[in-house]
């Protein structure tokens, strides 16, 4: 096998990069730091002076993979259609789905990472905190009530998720690009709508978290939301 010399930060670079491609053919599981050692054309042994181990590397390219998605959301977002107050969450959902279809290995690594030795550093741009700024604009806008978005976060991006997990799988079966993205509109709207409703059992902020909430309020970069 041929070897080649990196700089050190080319090699921690060409790690990541093979092992994206790992991941993309085989998901989150499948493949170890050895085969992407091979992968690049270095010893083992020169990958383990980057990564300590195989969940070292999984939570690396984690990072890298939703700050990937992240960028591809807010851009999503950008473009979306200024006349409908409500399209630039219907433009994160539906990109949402999209990327999770169009990439369900690297979808299923970078989830899967927060199950094992978990994503260490902020990851910027996060999908949550695109959502989460979304959800403050509706209320600015007076589009979703005040008591209500508390919370909001985890009941649109667990629906939004489970459609996205749900299509990449093959539980739910799309005719094709318009009608996923008409699925998820339909879902974000129907979301809204139920959130507003009377008789919505109210957030319990103890109760539910997210890693990445998490990972921010231990630097003291928690996200604040209003309050009910």
């Amino acid at each position: 096998m041929a070897r080649h010399r990196y700089h050190h930060g080319q090699l921690r670079e060409a790690l990541l990069a093979a092992a994206e491609e790992l991941a993309k053919e085989r998901g989150a599981e499948g493949w170890s730091l050895r085969e992407v050692s091979a992968r690049v054309g270095v010893a083992p042994s020169a990958a383990y002076h980057h990564f300590d181990s195989r969940g070292a590397l999984v939570s690396a390219l984690a990072e890298r993979i939703q700050a990937s998605a992240g960028q591809y959301l807010a851009l999503s977002v950008s473009r979306a259609d200024t006349d409908d107050p409500v399209a630039r969450l219907v433009a994160y959902a539906r990109a949402y789905v999209r990327w999770t279809v169009d990439n369900p290995g690297l979808a299923a690594l970078a989830f899967a990472a927060n199950r094992g030795s978990g994503i260490r550093n902020i990851v910027t741009p996060h999908p949550y905190d695109i959502l989460v700024e979304e959800l403050d604009s509706l209320v600015t806008k007076g589009l979703l009530v005040s008591d209500a978005r508390p919370g909001a976060e985890f009941a649109v991006w667990a629906g939004v998720h489970g459609l996205a997990m749900l299509s990449a799988e093959g539980m739910i079966r799309h005719r094709n690009r318009r009608t996923t993205d008409l699925e998820a509109e339909r879902l974000v709207r129907a979301i809204l709508s139920g959130l507003s409703a009377p008789t919505t059992p109210p957030f319990n902020a103890a109760s539910v978290t997210a890693p990445h909430v998490e990972r921010l309020a231990a630097q003291g970069r928690a996200i604040k939301t209003p309050a009910p």
